[in-house]
Order: structure tokens, then sequence, then C-alpha cells
């Protein structure tokens, strides 16, 4: 259907021609186009260049931020309002998606003619800077609490599948280790039914001992060497006639023993040889489980205090902290995404900087985006490396990446707001606007970058005693 004519009673009812006159009023009426949009309809798409501000004069519309496959709802606007002015006004792609929630009638005040007539009339123009700062931050804020939240949920996953292995390894080797207990508690029962002298015990408790000593000292066999003495005694054990000789064949090849020293088992142990190899099998197996426990829940347990470290540095207020703990923690939250790459981290850290004052959940932001940024320059292979130094008064962190650089036309508008060279939904280009005011304006510190085809180099300034 054909939208009525617009008319300045209409125009006066939004609240950016404030204060206009009926003259400079009707230059407006003349370069507006009417038009309307159905409930669902795209009204203006995030990422694309605007073709002019929007005027909202009948209905609703819902502005949306879209993150690669999510899109998250950022508020709505009721008519009659306007809306696309700051981006038309910058040139910069729209950060939102703006879509019709009920029939909507629009008017489209086209580029060109907008940024005429608002530099030549400054109350509009006016009105429109003293939005910018409001808009940007609710946005910003917007785009902060995602990150997070996306932080949260690349944690979740990354340490689900972190501890994932170790929690299998320690499930798994605590079952083994029953099974070792009980051939264990067996074995007394075995040599007293077999009528082992006290002398032969001696030698056997001995013998246990050494084979022990053997395996905590042992470099690792080679492959071809461990087989072929694997092999050797499952013949042996064959010819002994222990069933099932191949199984305990193998912990007693990879602690290095050999068959000399089976022979002197066979000699004191008896008629009890069987048990006597299987004693000693288990309690091989035993402290090799008890070495692969200890091993997994030491990892577990460092990965909870790496988010316990990061869930601390994440709090609001001022804290103390060192700056090595938050790059650790934060590489962390981003390792479920390295693990995907064959990318490298080189850390190249001066353990004796003092601890800073830092706003961890902000320090927590620009980290993340530094070091999330690295990875998407790299893609799937290349290098990272993290450097601390002291710089003057100041704890300088280093993060460079030997990725193709950034162009040249790109990198003097890194760190423009709304400025983004990732597709859409991937970003909206208050990363690294973000993270220069959270080091600059929170920490009074500085944010750089260098890049060349041989890679790029982000330098964060932190005074020592900011926050």
């Amino acid at each position: 259907m054909s939208p009525p004519p617009l008319t300045l009673d209409e125009l006066r009812t939004i609240d950016l021609f404030d204060d206009l006159d009926e003259a400079e009023l009707r230059q407006w009426l003349g370069v507006a186009i009417l038009r309307y949009a159905e409930p669902g309809e795209v009204i203006a798409e995030q990422g694309m260049d605007l073709h002019g501000v929007t005027l909202l004069l009948e209905g609703t519309a819902q502005t949306l931020m879209r993150h690669e496959d999510r899109t998250e709802p950022v508020g709505e606007q009721h008519a009659p309002t306007w809306m696309g002015a700051i981006g038309v006004l910058t040139e910069a792609p729209l950060v939102v998606q703006m879509v019709a929630v009920s029939t909507c009638r629009l008017a489209l005040l086209p580029a060109l003619d907008f940024r005429r007539l608002v530099l030549a009339q400054p109350v509009v123009h006016g009105r429109i800077m003293r939005q910018i700062g409001p808009v940007m931050n609710r946005v910003a804020r917007n785009e902060a609490n995602h990150d997070r939240l996306t932080a949260l949920g690349t944690m979740a996953a990354g340490l689900a599948h972190e501890l994932n292995n170790p929690a299998a390894a320690a499930k798994r080797a605590s079952a083994q280790m029953a099974d070792a207990l009980d051939v264990l508690s067996a074995s007394l029962g075995g040599f007293v039914d077999a009528g082992v002298e006290r002398d032969d015990a001696a030698a056997l408790v001995a013998l246990q001992r050494e084979a022990l000593t053997q395996m905590c000292s042992l470099t690792a066999l080679g492959a071809l060497d461990a087989a072929d003495a694997e092999d050797a005694f499952a013949d042996r054990l064959d010819e002994l006639g222990v069933a099932d000789g191949w199984a305990l064949a193998e912990p007693l090849a990879a602690a290095g023993l050999d068959q000399p020293w089976l022979e002197r088992v066979v000699r004191h142990a008896g008629p009890a040889a069987e048990v006597a190899l299987r004693w000693v099998a288990a309690s091989l197996t035993a402290r090799g489980l008890a070495s692969e426990l200890l091993e997994s829940t030491a990892r577990m347990s460092s990965l909870v205090g790496a988010v316990k470290a990061y869930a601390y540095m994440d709090r609001g207020s001022v804290v103390e902290a060192d700056v090595h703990e938050g790059l650790e923690t934060t590489l962390v939250v981003l390792g479920h995404k390295l693990k995907q790459t064959t990318i490298t981290v080189a850390r190249d850290y001066d353990r004796t900087l003092p601890p800073l004052m830092m706003r961890g959940s902000e320090l927590n932001q620009v980290r993340k985006n530094l070091q999330d940024n690295a990875i998407d320059a790299l893609g799937q292979t290349g290098t990272i490396t993290i450097t601390t130094r002291r710089d003057g008064a100041c704890v300088l962190v280093d993060i460079a990446d030997d990725g193709p650089g950034i162009p040249p036309d790109v990198v003097g508008r890194i760190f423009d707001q709304f400025f983004t060279t990732k597709e859409v939904g991937r970003g909206t280009g208050l990363g690294l606007a973000t993270a220069r005011q959270i080091v600059v304006e929170g920490h009074r510190g500085s944010l750089t970058v260098d890049s060349s085809p041989a890679g790029t180099v982000f330098h964060v300034w932190l005074p020592v005693g900011a926050g």
C-alpha cells in the first residue's frame, strides 16, 4: 500500500527537529522518501553502509546485534524517533540490525541530503553529537557483556575438554589400581600355601625392591628394545606354564628387568614362581598407576586453579595481580580455540616484574581481545609470542604474531570506533577501540600497534601502580 504523504506536523513529532522553524523543516520534508516495513522485515542490515537516516513515524522496530551464528536483541525503537544518524555522519557501517516488530511507516532521509542539511542546521547537528556518547556506551557495554559471556562459554567448553583427558586417565588408573591391589593382597597367601621358606621370601622381597628401583631410575627403552625384551619374557613365562604370561611380560619389560633377574625369582619362589611374578608385576603396575593418578589430579588442580584465578581477575574492582597470571589464565580461556590449530605460543617473561594494581575484568577483556585477534590473524598455523619487560615506569606487554600483517591502509584505523575488518556478525569494531580506552583512560597506559608483512605486534604499557 502507498503511505499517506508526510506532513510538517509529523516531522515536528521527531525530536531531532525540535527548535527548527517552518522553512528549515520544509527542507527535510522535501527530501524524505516514504515507505512501509511489514513485521519481520529488515529495515537496515548490520555491517552494511547506510543509505540514509530512517525516521520511524509509526510502529515499533527492534535493534539486534549479530555475533557469528547468534543474534541478540539490544533494544526497541518506538515511533516517533530517528535511527542511523550517527552512522551516516561518521560514514561507518551500521553496528546493529533493525527489524520491524509491527507494521512500520518510515521516511528515509538520503545520506547526501542528510549530511548537507545537518551541516546547514547546527541545532540538528548538535542534537546528534550529544547522542554519540550514550549510544556508543550502550553498544560498547553490550559488546563487553557479549565478550564476557563468550569467554565464559569458551572457557567452559575448553575446561570440559581439558578436564576430560586427565579425568578419564584418573578413572582408568583407579580401576586398574583396584585390580593390582587385589593381586598384592592375595600374594601373601600364595607364598604361604606354596611353603616358601623365610630366606627365599626375603630374597623375593629384595628382588621386588630391585624391580621398583630399576623402574624409577629407568630411561625410556627404545621401542624395538622394549618389544624384544617383552617377547623374551613372554616366551620364558610360557615355558614356565604361567597363564596369560604376555600380560605379565609388558610391565616386567617396561621396568627394564632382564632374564637373569627372572631366573632368580624362579629359583627362590620355586612352585610359587607364578605368584611371585604376578606380585612383582602388580607392584610395578601400582607404582605406575600412582604416578599417573598424581599427574592427572595435578593437571585437574592446575586447570581449576587457572579458572579460579580468571574468575578473581574478572571482578569489577581494582585488584593487585601478577601480569603473567592474567596472560596465562586468558590463554586457558582460549585454549579450546588454540587446540583446533597448530599455533605455537612462545613466552618471554620477565618474572621480576612487580604486581600491578588493575581493574581485572577490564584488562581481561583487553588481553582476550589481543590474543584472540592474534589467533584469528594466524588461522591454522604460526607463532604467537608474548613478551613482558620493564620499560621505565611501566610494564610493557607485547603480543606478537608472525601472520601476514595488517594492510597499510587499514592499520591506521584499527583503533577507530566502529571500524572492523571482520565479516558481518564477527565484530562491531568496538574491540580495539574499547581496548585502547580501557588501557588509556582506565589505567593511564598506552596501546599501540606495529605491523608489516612479517607480522603484527600490539604494545601495551601499564604504569606500575596504575589502577
